[in-house]
């Protein structure tokens, strides 16, 4: 897929608010520091449509981006912030499970995952509550260009190890890299491929 355009369109905490357009849309989502806001940069193109910052949980609304004039991609706030107060941490984690809960143009989720670390009980756990809300998902690894392949590959297989043991399958995955494209055409390709089996509005 060819990104030809990619433009913002609003930014709110309220699902309900969310554009009533009938079009698929992708979620990305992962923990504060992730490189969400790189790798959505990279996909579509755009050194900056998604802001990136040094300090961790900058995305703090619900982001859509109209991409090809014919599907959203959403940039949601992570699922662990530094400096955020508990308060505002439970509405942040509420409105994510209202999003997921209620929007129904959703196609698939991205849940981003540094795979400089090692599985973090974070992420496995929301993929778990995605799971168990029949929400289809894919893990996007990012930050690959800090390892050489046997680590990546050695993480991979940490990943699988720890997910079998709950899940039928390893969930479908991409290893990326904001730095130099790695993983850019794969996952546009995949979205490229879902919009393809549906009607487009």
């Amino acid at each position: 897929m060819d990104i030809k355009s990619a433009e913002f369109v609003m930014s709110n905490s309220d699902v309900a608010k969310c554009p009533k357009a009938l079009l698929p849309e992708y979620a990305f989502i992962g923990r504060s520091n992730v490189g969400k806001s790189s790798l959505i940069n990279m996909l579509t193109n755009k050194k900056s449509l998604a802001k990136t910052s040094g300090r961790p949980g900058k995305t703090q609304l619900i982001n859509h981006f109209l991409i090809n004039k014919n599907w959203h991609l959403v940039d949601l706030p992570g699922y662990g912030y530094a400096r955020v107060s508990k308060s505002s941490k439970k509405t942040f984690q509420k409105f994510i499970t209202q999003y997921f809960g209620l929007r129904e143009q959703l196609v698939s989720a991205f849940v981003l995952v540094d795979i400089r670390h090692e599985p973090q009980t974070i992420d496995l756990e929301f993929m778990q509550w995605l799971g168990e809300n029949g929400i289809p998902f894919s893990i996007v690894f990012t930050k690959a260009d800090k390892l050489k392949p046997q680590a990546i590959e050695n993480h991979v297989v940490a990943y699988k190890t720890i997910l079998l043991e709950t899940w039928e399958d390893m969930p479908n995955y991409f290893i990326t890299s904001a730095t130099n494209d790695i993983g850019k055409d794969a996952v546009l390709n995949y979205i490229d491929e879902l919009n393809g089996n549906m009607k487009l509005h």
